[in-house]
């Protein structure tokens, strides 16, 4: 007997299908029954009818009958209702069928009908939204396009998920015609695709080099392409236009998990066994577990390698050594990378040149050269550079610095496209919060060391302010004089109007340095996230003869950092296991950048190589708090920041140092905090498992001079579908215009259940995060992109009240001032 199904097709006649329905509906009145006995009823009832074919609704005609028979009137009503729904679905499906003949995508419509199942996302509404947009002579993907923004369009604070089904269709589409032009190229399967893109120079050699056929077979027998149904819209647009591989005609040819997988492989090219490795590097990036810097996502697998986000060079006083720094800024700009120039050794304006007094004309127009730069050399056609400039608080120079980007004065002396920060020792905030009329004295960092023998900026604590006193009494140096309560007002304004200046909390940095014995931290980076040891580039000598000019230089320490973001909103926290797989398993990629980055200037290859600092940071930090039940103005929200990220730091130094065991430690590390015990010491990290590893690291050593780094992840947060870095939500539900359509967005997971626990970032009191932040600082060896938001309403006094509390908690820095009002167009160099 064979059976007619509603498309007309015949497929052959299976009892236990039946058996299988009428088990459903019992199921779901929760009755058990003899369901075999009952459907060898239904067959029974069908042989009599002696047919050669059958339709599937006499089959369920024939169900209904059997089933009063047996009067069994819940099963049967459960199962009339299915049969009624499975109509109504039917009839949704049919209706996109005057649009859609491919089966492929019916299919895939028959799928989102089954994985949502809610009221609110019912075909009908997709159909009534997509036909709203439909015209005459739309090609395939035109009416594709369509459908995914439909799909879009329908997101809500009610229906949230309508931003998967988007992503959904959005990945059917892009595998559609990414098969299509694989037919072109005759490429069969990833190993032949890799060789092609090989050819066609968009994937490094070092790819085939270093795999063999089978290994790539194993690996791409390792691919999952249901992953892809973790992206969102927005997520999956922003892959598709920013990060996979296209050709020179802009047709894209590699698919999302081809992507991950092809970081995977060239993160786990140093490894003894790379492709077991590559697959537990495909399964963090793939599970959006972890999100690696836009850097590594654009640039990993492909010829050039330029994986790391973030720069800093201390830039001297010298002509040379200025445009030296200037010169390594474009070729980081060139690569993609984000910059940050500490210029608080560069003479101040009105200071001497040769002993001729009054001719420097400071450090203002160095920025603006700076400035120029960013704007001049952009960041593989995709941005402009981007650039921090960070200037100490008692450098001469800091009234005109703190002027760069607000609207008023001389506009010859602005440079509207840096960032301004400002490294302030503890003394200052101190004084603003004792005596805000205090003086404060101001010098040229050039007299300084020609008169007293020492630069005041090399000090840090109570070195600096012994040094700094001394500065104030002596009468050869010529200092400027102005109060603490004028700095601020001008710093608060500036901030208030731009957001910046950026703060850097120099003595909190310094005194919780690990590396303080080969060293000194001025200032951060793009995103004021990485504190490292920073030393000026200085030239020894220079030879010349008839042919040839050579000049030696010392390297100096020009700090790069490597960065990834553990995705906690993606994480289950309470896994132990599951957390450390995730950590250690990101420290061991993060070490291979080292070796396997193309660096833009060859002082930054000296520096990472004798150092072999990363950044792990996190983002979902909002998203994992809601996830876990917390609202943010709690104390059980500080009690989380310092269990997790304990944990973090806790398993990210276990596998540096099980690194350390395998390939030896970082240059540095005899005389560290690492080895001497200070940094467990300071953290007060005084149990059992602590005093363990903190005796296996002084045994064993430790690969990475600094591990952790907390960076904003402005694009790569959306990617993972997750909120920003550390910072709480803007808004629960926003709009965004995307290809002049305005698409709703929501906070992930939103829910009834969740949409209280989402607080707004401009409702929160601004303690609880300084203090969570303060309390997750004492794991962290380095920095976090830290936002404060205010209002309109804030008052200058409260602004200072919080820097302040920044400063009291031992925050390293600040990165924005984000006022209600202000519109801030963040640079998301370092984003990871």
């Amino acid at each position: 007997m064979k059976v007619i199904k509603r498309d007309s097709s015949i497929v052959d006649f299976d009892i236990s299908k039946i058996e299988i329905a009428i088990t459903k509906a019992f199921n779901s009145v929760g009755k058990n029954a003899d369901t075999k006995q009952i459907a060898e009823e239904v067959l029974l009832e069908i042989e009599k009818k002696e047919l050669a074919n059958i339709s599937v609704e006499e089959i369920q005609d024939l169900v209904e009958k059997t089933l009063t028979k047996y009067n069994e009137y819940e099963a049967l009503k459960s199962y009339i209702l299915y049969r009624e729904k499975r109509k109504t679905l039917r009839k949704e499906l049919f209706a996109f069928k005057e649009y859609f003949k491919e089966k492929e995508v019916l299919n895939l419509l028959i799928s989102i009908q089954k994985q949502y199942k809610e009221d609110g996302y019912h075909l009908n509404n997709l159909y009534k939204k997509f036909i709203s947009f439909v015209k005459d002579d739309l090609t395939f993907n035109q009416k594709l396009d369509l459908l995914i923004r439909a799909s879009a369009e329908l997101t809500s604070k009610e229906n949230p998920d309508w931003e998967f089904i988007a992503g959904h269709i959005y990945s059917y589409k892009i595998h559609k015609n990414i098969k299509e032009y694989e037919k072109q190229l005759h490429i069969k399967d990833f190993k032949s695709k890799i060789k092609v893109l090989t050819k066609m120079n968009l994937y490094g050699d070092y790819i085939l080099k270093n795999y063999t056929d089978s290994q790539i077979d194993e690996l791409e027998n390792y691919l999952n392409n249901d992953r892809d149904l973790l992206f969102n819209y927005s997520s999956i647009d922003l892959v598709y236009k920013r990060y996979l591989i296209y050709d020179n005609n802009k047709r894209v040819i590699e698919t999302m998990q081809e992507m991950f997988m092809g970081i995977a492989m060239h993160l786990a090219i140093p490894e003894q066994d790379k492709v077991s490795f590559a697959k537990k590097v495909y399964d963090c990036l793939s599970t959006l577990k972890v999100t690696v810097a836009t850097p590594t996502m654009s640039n990993a697998r492909k010829p050039f390698h330029q994986l790391s986000s973030c720069f800093i060079d201390t830039v001297p006083d010298t002509l040379k050594g200025i445009y030296r720094s200037i010169d390594n800024f474009a070729q980081v700009s060139k690569h993609g990378g984000g910059m940050g120039l500490y210029f608080g050794k560069v003479r101040a304006n009105g200071s001497d040149i040769r002993k001729m007094k009054g001719v420097a004309g400071g450090v203002i127009r160095w920025i603006k050269l700076a400035n120029d730069t960013a704007v001049a050399v952009d960041q593989l056609g995709v941005r402009q550079g981007a650039c921090a400039v960070y200037l100490d608080i008692f450098h001469k120079d800091i009234l005109e610095f703190l002027n760069l980007r607000t609207n008023n004065g001389d506009d010859r002396m602005k440079a509207h496209d840096i960032f301004p920060a400002i490294c302030f020792p503890n003394l200052f905030w101190r004084l603003a919060e004792e005596n805000i009329n205090s003086p404060w004295y101001l010098f040229c960092p050039h007299e300084v060391r020609e008169i007293m023998g020492f630069s005041l900026e090399d000090s840090y604590g109570k070195d600096f302010e012994e040094k700094y006193k001394m500065c104030i009494k002596e009468p050869r140096l010529d200092k400027k004089k102005v109060t603490v309560k004028d700095l601020v007002k001008l710093i608060i304004k500036s901030q208030v109007e731009t957001g910046t200046p950026f703060i850097f909390n120099r003595d909190n940095a310094n005194e919780t340095n690990p590396n303080s014995h080969k060293g000194m931290i001025y200032s951060s980076n793009l995103c004021t996230e990485i504190m490292q040891n920073m030393r000026e580039i200085e030239d020894v000598e220079e030879v010349i003869d008839e042919d040839k000019v050579i000049t030696t230089v010392k390297s100096g320490d020009f700090v790069v950092c490597n960065l990834a973001s553990l995705v906690l909103g993606n994480i289950n926290l309470k896994d132990e296991k599951e957390l450390a797989f995730t950590v250690s398993t990101m420290v061991r990629a993060l070490d291979n950048v080292i070796d396997l980055n193309y660096y833009p200037t060859p002082y930054a290859k000296i520096t990472n190589k004798k150092y072999r600092a990363i950044g792990l940071g996190t983002s979902g930090y909002h998203h994992a708090l809601v996830k876990n039940k917390i609202k943010w103005q709690t104390e059980e929200h500080l009690k989380f920041a310092d269990e997790v990220y304990e944990k973090i730091n806790y398993y990210a130094l276990k596998e540096s140092m099980n690194i350390a065991k395998e390939k030896g430690s970082y240059k540095y590390f005899e005389g560290s905090e690492y080895e001497t015990g200070l940094y467990f010491e300071k953290r007060r990290y005084n149990s059992s498992k602590w005093l363990k590893l903190k005796e296996e690291i002084k045994n064993n050593g430790l690969r990475n001079a600094n591990l952790l780094a907390i960076a904003p992840t402005g694009s790569t947060s959306i990617i993972a579908g997750t909120t920003a870095g550390i910072d709480p939500v803007m808004k629960r539900y926003f709009l965004e215009e995307k290809k002049g359509a305005i698409i709703p967005r929501v906070a992930p997971g939103l829910s009834p259940q969740t949409f209280w626990l989402y607080e707004n970032a401009h409702e929160i009191d601004q303690t609880y995060s300084l203090k969570a932040a303060g309390i997750r600082q004492r794991h962290i060896d380095q920095g976090q992109s830290l936002n404060i938001y205010i209002t309109t309403e804030y008052k200058m006094s409260q602004i200072l009240k919080l820097l302040i509390l920044a400063n009291k908690v031992g925050l390293k820095s600040i990165y924005y001032i984000r006022s209600k009002s202000l519109d801030i167009d963040e640079c998301d160099s370092c984003s990871s």
